[in-house]
């Protein structure tokens, strides 16, 4: 997912825009044992259940440009703006600066936090601080596992071991032995979570590439070296959208005959699934994440609402492939796919 080197504790913009009372039915109502609704009876009680406009922090990792990340913020803006929320969106990359930003958020007596667990660890710490102080927290995109024993509200984004068990199933169909995972975040529990499912469910050979995700050419380097290595390797599967670019150009320069697949997309993506350079997209729905982890927040505080039961609520996996990219590119093009 990251394109550029990290950038540190960059804050996004508070949004100020007119309020929908209206309220998605993608959301479950239920009880919470987490933080109290501060009275609302209804969803017209969100203006009058404090002093002012409820404010959202969304506390991600991602990186500063990185246009996955800038998917999930416009979905999280769009579902502010509907709310009525002041939104405010910061991230960074490194485990214990997103932590100090919950920490910042939960001094700022916030009426809701939304984050990611790309390391869970980190995270255990801050949402504990913001649980005693009757903040409610849900979780988005990364975390599957670990949302539930952190005590989160709700979760919103892929199960990426059953995704990455879909890759391999696919990879089967298409008669590939020999599967290249290129992870570009070591530790990042998603990310893992992807390769592990796709080894579990494919027939043929996985191993697992570890690369520097902020440092593009060398990513580069690193695949055209791989492929040269061992020409058996026949599929190159990434595991974000600019990725998928870069091992493109890789296979060419290492006159390999390896195909590329991956996950996430881009505007550029679907232009090359539908050309044919890489053979298919997962797609998570990172702007949908963005939306429903701020409107659950605004749901909670205004009618007591919980999503998925105690379940996660999934925002994918689907595959976008050279037969449905078309039908998908102008969302892509807008920023919301």
């Amino acid at each position: 997912m990251n394109t550029r080197p990290p950038s540190h504790r960059f804050p996004g913009r508070p949004l100020r825009l007119a309020a929908l009372a209206a309220a998605v039915g993608l959301l479950v109502a239920g009880c919470s044992s987490f933080g109290g609704a501060d009275g609302a009876s209804g969803p017209d009680g969100a203006g009058a259940a404090g002093a002012g406009r409820m404010r959202v922090t969304m506390v991600t990792h991602g990186a500063e440009g990185d246009t996955f990340w800038d998917r999930v913020r416009k979905g999280a803006e769009a579902a502010a703006a509907k709310d009525g929320i002041d939104l405010t969106y910061v991230s960074d990359p490194d485990p214990a600066g997103q932590a100090e930003l919950v920490r910042n958020a939960v001094r700022d007596d916030v009426d809701g936090i939304a984050l990611t667990l790309a390391k869970p660890q980190a995270m255990k710490g801050p949402v504990g601080e913001a649980r005693a102080a009757g903040i409610p927290v849900v979780g988005l995109n990364s975390g599957m596992d670990a949302w539930k024993p952190a005590g989160l509200l709700g979760y919103f984004g892929q199960d990426e071991g059953g995704a990455g068990q879909a890759v391999g199933d696919k990879l089967d169909d298409l008669g590939a032995e020999h599967a290249l995972c290129v992870v570009h975040e070591r530790g990042n529990v998603s990310l893992e979570a992807r390769c592990a499912g796709m080894k579990k469910a494919f027939g043929g050979t996985t191993e697992n590439l570890y690369v520097n995700g902020t440092d593009m050419r060398t990513v580069s380097g690193i695949v055209t070296a791989r492929l040269r290595q061992d020409p058996t390797i026949d599929e190159v599967v990434t595991m974000g959208a600019e990725y998928a670019l870069i091992a493109v150009e890789a296979a060419e320069k290492a006159d390999s005959k390896a195909r590329v697949a991956t996950f996430d997309l881009t505007e550029e993506l679907v232009a090359a699934v539908r050309k044919g350079d890489v053979q298919f997209a997962v797609d998570q729905q990172p702007y949908l994440q963005g939306y429903l982890a701020v409107d659950a927040l605004w749901l909670h505080r205004a009618n007591g609402n919980v999503s998925g039961g105690g379940a996660p609520v999934l925002t994918g996996p689907a595959f976008v492939t050279k037969t449905n990219a078309a039908s998908v590119a102008g969302f892509a093009a807008n920023g919301t796919r």
